[in-house]
């Protein structure tokens, strides 16, 4: 599972605090919009950020996670190899936006612990064969509410994108459908149906009302909360009224410093953690997505989700102008010029890595990856350090 990330989450989310504890022992309790053309600015790059990267990677990965589950459960009804192929495509698409959003696991993926809910390894093989022995944990695990018995009495560790990964992948490719038992349909349906409620509280929990009804009723159901504290914000909204009352941000740099921040994470957990952990240290176990062989995919749209932090808005959907990117480079051309060079090195680093990552761990490409993951994490916290002068 991820080890070092919460860690990091939290120090991310008390540097925050302090900020917003700081601002309210003022003789003025709530901070109020500079006023200059940097700080609007930063509005408009923060109400971009919630609005063309986050908004529509999260809406997308609910649609995705929501056609997964139902397509687990017509091959419940009806397994087809035809069908599983299908609903393996849908799983990759799916697995694709999860990484291209963990720029920003800060706010709800971490106040509401879905990260590790749906994103830890290694997967627990040896749970899961004594579930699959217990014929009255997989009744409960087939009831009409089985998303929530999962959620309620699943590990991180058979919950998630490689619980599924697991019965559906075999050596990088769609298993044989006639491997896959009853019970293991049933454990597989159970467990979309939490992913799938995970990613709709992500979604809704950014996007407010704009997210689909639905989606919102569902959470409803399962009585989640959603907003910012359990108040009237949602992530989005408390992201755009930085420097605001009522927000957690202190100003709005500090909210463009939170979304940084979140990049630092990423691209220092894609290196020292995701490829490291495996090429320098030895611990197969921590190898990503090894029962597809997406482990260097979804490297590379880890750093993809940089990126489109970084720029503006998911790809086709992009304005630079109320970027970071062009922020930054107003502030400090050269600064920009090597962030850009490094999230291109970063990509590049990683692309060159030989598939598949769980045959090739060690390799020397691998170790250049590493070193380019550094470079971008380290490049991107001196951009938090300009932002914080600002």
């Amino acid at each position: 599972m991820k080890k070092t990330f919460k860690q990091t989450l939290a120090a991310v989310a008390m540097g925050a605090l302090l900020v917003a504890v700081a601002a309210c022992g003022k003789d003025n309790p709530e901070p109020t919009p500079a006023g200059n053309d940097t700080d609007e600015q930063a509005a408009k790059i923060a109400a971009r950020f919630v609005d063309y990267t986050v908004a529509p990677t999260y809406s997308a990965l609910a649609q995705q996670t929501e056609q997964l589950a139902n397509e687990l459960a017509a091959l419940k009804a009806n397994p087809t190899q035809a069908a599983l192929d299908a609903a393996c495509t849908t799983f990759l698409a799916a697995r694709a936006e999860w990484e291209k959003s963990e720029a920003f696991l800060f706010g709800a993926a971490g106040d509401f612990g879905i990260d590790p809910h749906i994103d830890s390894w290694p997967f627990d093989e040896s749970y899961f064969n004594a579930l699959m022995a217990s014929p009255s944990m997989i009744a409960k695990l087939d009831a009409a509410n089985g998303d929530e018995e999962a959620y309620n009495t699943l590990s991180n560790s058979n919950l998630g994108f490689h619980s599924l990964e697991y019965i559906m992948f075999k050596d990088g490719h769609p298993k044989d459908v006639a491997l896959i038992t009853g019970s293991e349909w049933i454990y597989a349906v159970a467990v979309a149906g939490d992913l799938r409620n995970n990613c709709y509280r992500l979604e809704v929990s950014w996007l407010g009302d704009a997210a689909p009804e639905s989606h919102i009723a569902k959470l409803d159901d399962l009585e989640w909360a959603y907003t910012v504290g359990s108040g009237d914000l949602s992530y989005g909204d408390n992201m755009k009224r930085a420097g605001q009352p009522g927000s957690t941000y202190a100003s709005r740099v500090a909210g463009l410093m939170a979304i940084v921040s979140g990049c630092v994470d990423i691209a220092d957990e894609v290196g020292s953690s995701k490829i490291n952990s495996a090429y320098a240290l030895g611990d197969e176990t921590y190898i990503e997505s090894p029962y597809s062989q997406m482990s260097i995919t979804d490297f590379h749209n880890n750093i993809v989700s940089i990126k489109n932090v970084y720029y503006g808005g998911v790809e086709g959907q992009r304005d630079e102008s109320q970027s970071l990117h062009s922020l930054v480079h107003s502030v400090n051309a050269e600064l920009d010029g090597r962030v850009v060079a490094a999230i291109d090195g970063a990509l590049a680093a990683i692309d060159a890595m030989p598939h598949p990552f769980v045959n090739n761990i060690h390799a020397a490409e691998n170790g250049t990856a590493v070193e380019a993951c550094a470079t971008l994490s380290e490049v991107l916290d001196e951009v938090v350090e300009t932002l914080g002068k600002l």
